[in-house]
């Protein structure tokens, strides 16, 4: 399936991936990735045919309801980790433990948190590599470019601003599959 997958974004679709082709390493088993802008269910499967390509197992995180039966299975198997969302529970470190208790666990998240229009990103991520101590890969869904632009890691440090103005220059002139979005 992996030549169709190839078949499909770079002949079809017409995409690229530019940057760190190489964060599938061994080394780079537990990661925090972010993949902007997320302005529509078009990154999805984006996000699929790249995973697919270049053999790179992700995972996500979702409401722990989601992994009853019929469909729990299936979230599991295609790297879903089931969290508990009820009020009072420190959803940071109960992250961080997922990375603590797997050998291998790339968290791909949206720090946008929507597929809308936003003007701060959600500061999860940030504290969640931090918490897991690991660092955090940038991945940009360009649309106007048709490519997806991969990052070195990034571990962050204890200046959260400098961070954050840092990671968001990776994302400068990036635009969405819906740019009023982006």
């Amino acid at each position: 399936m992996r030549w169709l997958a190839k078949f499909i974004y770079f002949k079809v679709l017409g995409w690229k991936i530019v940057g760190n082709t190489n964060f599938s390493k061994d080394s780079l088993k537990k990661v925090v990735i972010i993949a902007i802008p997320h302005t529509s269910w078009h990154d999805f499967y984006i996000g699929l045919l790249l995973r697919k390509i270049t053999g790179v197992k992700t995972n996500f995180i979702a409401k722990k309801e989601l992994f009853k039966w019929p469909f729990g299975w299936y979230f599991r198997a295609v790297g879903g980790a089931a969290l508990d969302r009820t009020s009072g529970q420190n959803k940071v470190q109960a992250i961080a433990k997922l990375f603590e208790d797997k050998e291998e666990f790339r968290l791909a998240l949206a720090p946008e948190g929507t597929r809308k229009k936003v003007t701060e990103w959600k500061t999860g991520f940030y504290y969640i590599a931090k918490a897991a101590n690991v660092p955090i890969i940038m991945f940009t869904l360009d649309f106007k470019n048709k490519q997806n632009k991969v990052s070195e890691p990034f571990y962050p440090t204890d200046d959260m601003e400098a961070d954050f103005k840092y990671m968001k220059s990776f994302y400068k002139g990036v635009i969405g599959k819906v740019p009023e979005y982006s």
